[in-house]
């Protein structure tokens, strides 16, 4: 694949890797890939913003010796220390050994303790522009979305904004414009993104945005440095934004449980009865066999979630853990929650959901539905009315 023109004078030179399935440490699935998307500005001066992770960086030199010598690099913009985005830098600055490095305060620490080098950096803080000739490069400091070094830089000619991880999406494809792929992939990708990655920092990211807002800095385009460019209708993924820090959400439920013997599957089948009855959608995961990334990313849109799990060693079935693990850490909002589950001779699975789903900042819809040993016709009925029930509570929320 070569560089792609992204405006006048400003070229796509980063990397689609179409291979990989997990990103942050196995949390976060990527079933279609992603890409590191680096660019690079041609004017009196040239300047590389992000670069791509390191096994890329070949591809990426590549890319650039298409369209300049990669000794006439003056500036390296780095938004954000992480390294598949700043693990290619080394190898540029081999090859533009007259490259200044700029970043936040805390980006050239950051890079400092990731790679040792002893480059020539140029600190920059939110208003701070550099001059290149025809375009000016203006940078917005953005700590905690979602690194505390991160920033954003802006190009006013172009009304060009490139925020780094804001506004991404993990998607690997051949093309490189919003409006060149399917709309409904993109925003679910988007939206699994937002979750997984942003959602513990919704408040900064309302925020940041109404930040941008009263500065009125126009957007034409967002360029992120995952997935593809936000060409067409860029305020789309920016209302987005807003809509899923401000936890709006549509009147859907997920069930989410894991079973031992069956006894808690048939909760969770009566449960999903009741609440279609009510005509609220439900959309149902047994764990492990579905992944959790795209449960958390199916919850952004979702009112309510109820979790269910059979009762071993006094707790929940273990499958189950991971989950409630990343739902305490990204803490939902405006969530309405329920547990339920079945048990031998003691109980404990209900008490464990519960607490982790107060710790995760829910709303507990009481009370949750327990059944000893295996659910009989009145008890599968009780699921049914609990399912009912939680129904319509989150069509009256």
């Amino acid at each position: 694949m070569s560089s792609v023109k992204v405006l006048d004078d400003i070229y796509w030179v980063g990397a689609v890797d179409w291979d990989v399935r997990t990103f942050h440490g196995f949390t976060y699935s990527t079933h279609r890939g992603t890409t590191y998307n680096s660019y690079l500005i041609v004017d009196d001066k040239i300047a590389l913003v992000d670069s791509v992770y390191a096994p890329f960086a070949a591809e990426m030199m590549a890319r650039i010796r298409e369209v300049v010598p990669p000794e006439k690099i003056d500036y390296v913009i780095a938004n954000h220390v992480e390294t598949d985005h700043s693990g290619s830098i080394a190898e540029v600055l081999k090859h533009a050994p007259k490259a200044k490095v700029v970043g936040t305060a805390r980006c050239k620490q950051g890079l400092s303790k990731h790679y040792f080098g002893d480059w020539d950096f140029q600190v920059v803080k939110t208003g701070d522009e550099i001059e290149f000739g025809k375009r000016k490069l203006k940078f917005i400091e953005a700590p905690m979305l979602h690194w505390p070094d991160s920033m954003f830089t802006y190009i006013e000619k172009d009304a060009l904004l490139m925020p780094n991880d804001a506004f991404g999406q993990h998607i690997a494809t051949s093309k490189r414009f919003n409006d060149e792929i399917d709309e409904n992939s993109l925003m679910v990708e988007a939206g699994k993104y937002y979750a997984n990655i942003l959602w513990p920092l919704s408040s900064l990211v309302i925020k940041k945005i109404e930040e941008v807002q009263k500065q009125e800095i126009k957007i034409s385009m967002i360029a992120p440095s995952h997935g593809v460019i936000w060409r067409s209708t860029p305020m789309k993924i920016v209302e987005a934004y807003l809509r899923w820090a401000k936890g709006e959400s549509e009147k859907r439920v997920l069930v989410v449980y894991d079973t031992m013997w069956g006894s808690t599957e048939k909760m969770a089948r009566a449960i999903v009865d009741g609440i279609s009855s009510a005509n609220v959608e439900a959309k149902v995961y047994r764990i492990p066999s579905s992944d959790r990334g795209d449960i958390i990313g199916d919850l952004l849109e979702a009112k309510g979630i109820l979790v269910g799990s059979s009762t071993i060693n006094n707790g929940i079935l273990p499958t189950l853990a991971p989950l409630l693990e990343d739902l305490k850490g990204l803490k939902p909002r405006g969530k309405i929650s329920a547990a339920f589950g079945s048990y031998g001779w003691a109980g404990g699975s209900i008490k464990v959901i519960e607490e982790s789903l107060r710790q995760a900042g829910m709303e507990i819809a009481s009370p949750s539905m327990s059944v000893n040993w295996v659910p009989n016709k009145e008890e599968i009925q009780k699921c049914y009315e609990f399912g009912k029930s939680f129904a319509a509570k989150i069509a009256s929320s």
